[in-house]
């Protein structure tokens, strides 16, 4: 069954699909995910809650569209010719994404969930990941044509420990980010 929230856009075109998917964040960091409605994203993005309700008909399926096709939140795949200029420019993607004023708070939301089994945000921020590692998948599978990486090389295991380190020192340690921080952490966890 197709995915009602890929590329479904509300009849006001492009542009509203982004105001709704912008305001769907903001309100997601300032307001918690059990805080957030439909009817407020609705009044703050200046569309009729039914034009919402038409393309998204709950609240999982409009955060999960805002966070898997909001432009604040998108990233370029890099490709540089190189697996480890390619890292270091997906690192500092990452980095910037959790030191912008505008996605750090999203970021800091997308990981508040409750932790209970069926907690709904956790699942949106699974989505989210695995979307985004789908993304990135190009730059592993062009480093292992090239040779830069083995066969049995685990891209995940990769991303993890990168993202990671960026995590920990951004959002958890709340630590400034070297000028070199996204250099030194490719080095440490690349394979040679």
């Amino acid at each position: 069954m197709p995915d009602p929230t890929v590329n479904r856009r509300p009849g006001k075109g492009p542009r509203a699909a982004e105001a709704i998917f912008d305001t769907t964040l903001r309100h997601l960091a300032e307001r918690g995910y059990t805080r957030l409605t439909i009817e407020a994203v609705a009044q703050d993005s200046g569309v009729n809650k039914t034009t919402i309700y038409r393309w998204w008909p709950s609240k999982p399926a409009l955060l999960r569209a805002a966070m898997l096709h909001a432009r604040v939140l998108d990233i370029d795949v890099p490709d540089t010719g190189s697996l480890r200029r390619d890292l270091i420019a997906l690192t500092e993607q990452f980095t910037g994404l959790l030191t912008d004023g505008r996605t750090e708070p999203v970021a800091r939301a997308m990981t508040s969930g409750t932790g209970l089994p069926d907690d709904e945000l956790a699942a949106l921020t699974r989505d989210f990941f695995a979307d985004r590692f789908s993304r990135e998948q190009p730059v592993f599978a062009r480093a292992t044509a090239r040779g830069e990486l083995p066969e049995n090389a685990d891209p995940m295991l990769l991303l993890d420990l990168i993202a990671g380190a960026v995590w920990m020192r951004v959002l958890l340690r709340r630590e400034p980010v070297p000028p070199d921080f996204a250099r030194e952490i490719v080095d440490a966890v690349l394979p040679r």
